[in-house]
């Protein structure tokens, strides 16, 4: 099924790339160019996705009991993280754009705010870019940080290009950050769970941060993984310019082509404009579909079964597609006269049930536990309308993107179960609760 390369490939790394003293330093110094590539002190390669460098970059930050700045809009990783862990999570909630019904990253002053309110609180996670390309200030952010002298990490997953071209986003380390996790199987060229962490400055120590990473990461790396990730680092360093502007002058095309068709709206530099975000990933193509009728997931539906396209991700919104590097002209036409074709088809799909979308806030939930103590609790299964007042001991995660509308020790609204009720049953995938269907909820036992 594989062929005989992927495995032929596949050695060890130990008594295989190198001896068993690691003497050659094969890994490391992989790891030392692409720190010199992206300019950062150090850069540790993970072969378990962002969503474990995630986990280790947090718990190099706060352990147990301590309290953490968390940005709400977080994808699940971090929900789990926050729970593994047992951290105290002080969540600071996104700017939330209600016409667009989407949640931008949190500014400077949203995190100064949560810093003076909390001044014990041990650092701050930011989540940027999002799903969807909305960037925070990072510089901002990092600087408020830093003058009470608290480490700022960020979530970069969808960043991995960044680095490499001054006209996109700000990069984490350029921004100052001092701990930056990036997914270089998104917007970069790697395999599957291809993820680094990158370290600046002496806030975070280098020993501790590797030792939590010898906690959770795996004792049998993937040489595949270590190799796509060395090759990818190589190509951006000697030719990541070039290719970058090819994408970026392809994106701008499409962008063009998308905002001329009726009834798709374009997340675009009128969001920033409006003081929603800080700055936008022009590669990211994410597309309001509500004005043709349908949601986000149909046309996601539609898409794959009829034109054999798969856009990165989808809600009851919107979808979004992303390009890189590695597109062509024939992507581009294809991804461009699928738009098309969705929008002359929209009319003949078949209408779901309404969801019922939150208003601004009604997301901002109480945290009336620890996640930990709630989600390792006594819990009971409860019908979906009877769970509201009572404390979630579950994430309860649509997905794509997978940022938890509710996380495990916040109090459940009505909102909340009418949104998550009537968008199960038009079509939303919500894999990580008990109950798919979200007509029972598991809340924390009485």
């Amino acid at each position: 099924m594989l062929g005989e390369g992927v495995f032929s490939s596949d050695v060890l790394s130990l008594n295989g790339l190198d001896d068993r003293r690691k003497s050659h330093a094969v890994v490391g110094q992989a790891e030392e160019l692409m720190a010199d590539a992206v300019r950062a002190d150090r850069a540790f390669f993970s072969t378990c996705g962002s969503s474990l460098s995630v986990k280790t970059a947090m718990l190099a930050v706060a352990g147990p009991g301590e309290k953490l700045l968390v940005s709400r809009n977080a994808h699940k990783s971090v929900i789990a993280a926050v729970i593994v862990n047992g951290v105290d999570p002080v969540w600071v909630h996104p700017h939330f754009d209600a016409g667009r019904q989407l949640a931008h990253p949190p500014g400077p002053e949203d995190v100064e705010r949560a810093l003076r309110a909390h001044p014990e609180a041990k650092g701050m996670l930011l989540i940027s870019p999002t799903d969807w390309g909305s960037c925070a200030d990072i510089r901002g952010v990092a600087r408020v940080c830093h003058a009470l002298d608290v480490p700022l990490i960020v979530d970069e997953a969808w960043g991995a290009h960044l680095p490499f071209h001054d006209s996109l986003p700000t990069w984490g380390m350029d921004g100052e950050a001092d701990l930056v996790v990036t997914s270089v199987h998104k917007m970069g060229g790697a395999v599957e769970q291809s993820s680094v962490f990158h370290l600046r400055g002496d806030r975070v120590a280098v020993d501790v941060l590797k030792q939590r990473e010898d906690l959770l990461g795996t004792t049998s790396p993937s040489s595949l993984v270590y190799c796509a990730l060395d090759g990818w680092r190589r190509q951006m360093v000697e030719q990541g310019g070039e290719l970058l502007d090819t994408a970026l002058r392809r994106s701008a095309r499409i962008r063009a082509e998308v905002a001329a068709m009726p009834g798709l709206r374009l997340l675009d530099q009128e969001a920033v404009h409006e003081g929603y975000t800080a700055e936008l990933d022009p590669l990211k193509i994410t597309v309001d579909v509500r004005e043709l009728g349908i949601s986000g997931m149909q046309a996601a539906e539609w898409l794959r079964t009829a034109r054999h396209v798969d856009v990165g991700a989808s809600d009851t919104c919107r979808i979004s597609g992303q390009i890189t590097h590695a597109d062509a002209d024939r992507t581009e036409e294809l991804f461009v006269d699928s738009l098309r074709a969705l929008v002359e088809e929209a009319g003949s799909l078949e209408r779901r049930p309404r969801v019922l979308l939150p208003e601004p806030g009604a997301l901002e939930l109480e945290q009336a536990m620890l996640p930990r103590h709630a989600f390792f609790g006594e819990a009971e299964q409860v019908p979906a309308e009877k769970a509201v007042g009572r404390i979630a001991a579950e994430m309860t995660s649509p997905y794509p993107p997978g940022v938890p509308v509710v996380a495990p020790g916040e109090v459940i609204t009505a909102e909340v179960v009418d949104f998550l009720v009537s968008g199960a049953a038009a079509g939303l995938l919500i894999p990580d609760a008990a109950d798919p269907s979200m007509r029972t909820m598991r809340v924390v036992a009485r």
